[in-house]
């Protein structure tokens, strides 16, 4: 026969199991996120970004979005072209970083779990940071 305590604990287990199975696998994959870092070429007037696409990757972001925070922030031109992108101007690698780093805290995590498993969608005239690992719905800082 099953004790009373037996019963519950067996029953708090399969309850663990289906809010293990539910939780999104992106969440449960672990591991900390390493800020992507711009590998930069000055080019006369030009700064070239080679890995801008691997950097939207990373950051789970189309490209326009981050390549359009980053000509409004740097008061500049420019272009995307296949896997790179091209600044009209000079800008050092630290000052790319750091915009990097600008975009992650107000587009990228989420402010309420602080996890990078975020998509960002637009509401109107809001734009909002939807997080696949907690569920949540913010609002962007930045916009």
């Amino acid at each position: 026969m099953v004790s009373a305590e037996e019963g519950r604990e067996e029953k708090y287990l399969l309850l663990l199991d289906r809010a293990l199975n539910l939780v999104p696998s992106r969440a449960l994959a672990g591991g900390r996120f390493q800020t992507p870092k711009a590998k930069i070429a000055v080019v006369g007037n030009r700064t070239i970004i080679s890995n801008f696409k691997e950097i939207t990757s990373t950051l789970n972001r189309k490209p326009e979005q981050f390549f359009n925070f980053l000509l409004h922030e740097l008061g500049t031109a420019g272009t995307m072209e296949d896997t790179r992108a091209v600044l009209h101007g000079k800008f050092s690698s630290d000052k790319i970083n750091g915009l990097i780093e600008v975009y992650i805290k107000l587009y990228v995590i989420c402010p309420v779990c602080k996890g990078v498993d975020t998509s960002l969608q637009k509401e109107g005239k809001v734009l909002l940071i939807r997080c696949e690992a907690c569920g949540a719905i913010s609002p962007a800082r930045g916009a």
